[in-house]
């Protein structure tokens, strides 16, 4: 028996497939027991790393594309587990490529790009967490999202002006 057919009951909640499971967590990392969300940022980071995907047209398609997807799985997973479930890490890979969109590809970059991104991520300065409160999937990749954008001016800053040293 499949794990996505509708249940009997209409009570029950529907599980979701393989596939969208396996997206959303982010492989999965999104089961780490400490720190899912770091978990699913490095994610981002190893994917980053593929050689060429930092390249504009590159990272900025697939970035959309995870988008909508992140926000169709996400709202699967919320209707299952509730609210933004810890093992979503969808929202956090898009946020960090969108915090490392057009910075240099160095290992000094990416290290501040990670560690601003999770400072964002947490602490949801506004609208970041204005925009959580967008049901079906919408919100959990919003807030991201916006942490990316603040992180991405972040970095963008910090370069302009230790250019020498980053």
């Amino acid at each position: 028996m499949s794990d996505t057919l509708e249940p009997q009951n209409p009570t029950e909640k529907k599980t979701v497939s393989f596939f969208t499971k396996l997206i959303a967590t982010g492989f999965y990392s999104g089961y780490s027991p400490i720190a899912p969300g770091t978990a699913g940022s490095l994610v981002g980071v190893a994917i980053y790393l593929i050689p060429g995907f930092e390249n504009p047209s590159s990272i900025l398609i697939i970035t959309i594309a995870a988008f909508f997807i992140g926000v169709l799985v996400s709202k699967q997973m919320e209707k299952q587990l509730g609210g933004d479930p810890a093992p979503v890490v969808i929202d956090e890979i898009v946020g960090m490529w969108i915090s490392l969109m057009l910075l240099p590809k160095t290992l000094s970059v990416i290290l501040i790009t990670f560690f601003f991104f999770r400072a964002y991520d947490i602490f949801k300065p506004q609208p970041a967490r204005y925009v959580e409160i967008y049901k079906n999937g919408w919100g959990i990749m919003l807030d991201d999202v916006v942490a990316g954008i603040y992180t991405n001016i972040s970095v963008q800053t910090l370069i302009l002006i230790f250019s020498t040293i980053l």
